[in-house]
């Protein structure tokens, strides 16, 4: 729960060729397969496997070669890894140890890109949470903007070196040890990119789907959220969100930095190529007036990461369903500054 809802981002693909990790900003094909849980006999709630089906037919990276067995998939959500080659994989400067899922995933995956991968899944190992990402790391930060003692992050007339100054004093005290505990589990990353929620509202992504002209739709699963909230006092009103109460039972989300946007989004889900159309430019469309985080500074902000709340001793984790209700408890005066670029500093 700590690290993200269940079986949520633990499985990664794998370039061969270029020995990185597979990104759908570069590798745009990746939108050409779709998954599914498949439903388990006995509990129907609870998957045991999921299934991904390619929705050509033929190899992305070769045309000619067409995929005469189109049948999907099946993977087990949480394969038994006992035998499995550990495979060594960095993600945003953050690494960890994964497993080759082996020769069957492989080809089937290399055979529809047209080019070798591999499918690694994480299993019980975790990557660090870097910058200045942690709920530790930007609480401090938080208090020291608030106390005077650093930048105001968005604040008018503050300096990028002076972001930086208050970005590196916030990761160095989280280092040094604080006894001030911030709400906001931080128990490492599956393959989630920076943190294990992301949030968006229905109110941004209307200003987006906006932008285009009639007869073309932003797909909101290209933002790639994992709670999309309805009924936002606003556009874009989320930069602001610090915490979330969700559902009856009280499950917290804290919010600690923003999103800064990618290539990803101009990917046109039909052809696995950027867009042609003006959906293929909604990047540079949302650079007009969306670079508002002067730590990520040349990209677009749209949501806003989270990390759940430690769940008290003695208590299970509230449940979070479609539906619950959303609760702002509390919002930031200012809009916070993404500091990954610090994620490689050390104490001696």
């Amino acid at each position: 729960m700590y690290t993200g809802f269940p079986h949520d981002r633990r499985f990664m693909l794998y370039s061969i060729s270029k020995d990185k990790n597979m990104h759908i900003a570069e590798f745009t094909e990746m939108c050409l397969f779709t998954t599914a849980f498949v439903d388990g006999s006995s509990s129907p709630s609870s998957p045991k496997k999921f299934t991904v089906t390619y929705t050509k037919d033929h190899a992305f990276a070769n045309p000619d070669q067409k995929i005469t067995d189109a049948t999907p998939l099946e993977i087990d959500l949480a394969p038994d890894t006992h035998g499995l080659d550990e495979f060594q994989i960095t993600m945003h400067s953050s690494p960890t140890v994964s497993y080759d899922m082996g020769a069957t995933y492989n080809e089937w995956f290399s055979a529809r890109f047209g080019y070798q991968v591999k499918l690694l899944y994480i299993g019980e190992n975790r990557r660090k949470v870097l910058g200045n990402m942690p709920p530790s790391v930007s609480g401090r930060q938080r208090d020291e903007q608030s106390q005077g003692t650093g930048a105001t992050a968005g604040a008018g007339g503050s300096s990028w070196l002076s972001s930086i100054t208050s970005t590196t004093s916030s990761v160095v005290g989280s280092l040094l040890g604080s006894a001030k505990q911030y709400e906001g589990e931080d128990a490492g990353l599956t393959f989630a990119d920076v943190a294990p929620y992301l949030v968006i509202s229905t109110r941004s992504w209307e200003n987006a789907q906006q932008r285009l002209p009639a007869g073309e739709s932003m797909d909101i699963s290209k933002f790639r959220p994992n709670i999309i909230v309805e009924g936002a006092a606003g556009e874009f009103d989320e930069d602001f969100w610090g915490e979330l109460q969700i559902g009856s039972q009280g499950a917290k989300i804290v919010l600690t930095q923003n999103c800064a946007r990618c290539n990803s989004l101009n990917v046109d889900y039909s052809t696995g190529k950027v867009g042609e159309s003006e959906a293929g430019k909604i990047l540079k469309k949302l650079n007009s007036d969306r670079r508002v985080d002067p730590g990520a500074k040349w990209s677009p902000v749209f949501g806003r990461y989270g990390f759940l709340a430690k769940v008290p001793e003695g208590k299970t984790a509230a449940e979070i369903k479609v539906g619950d209700e959303v609760k702002v408890v509390r919002r930031n005066t200012a809009r916070t500054s993404f500091g990954m670029l610090l994620s490689h500093c050390s104490i001696s």
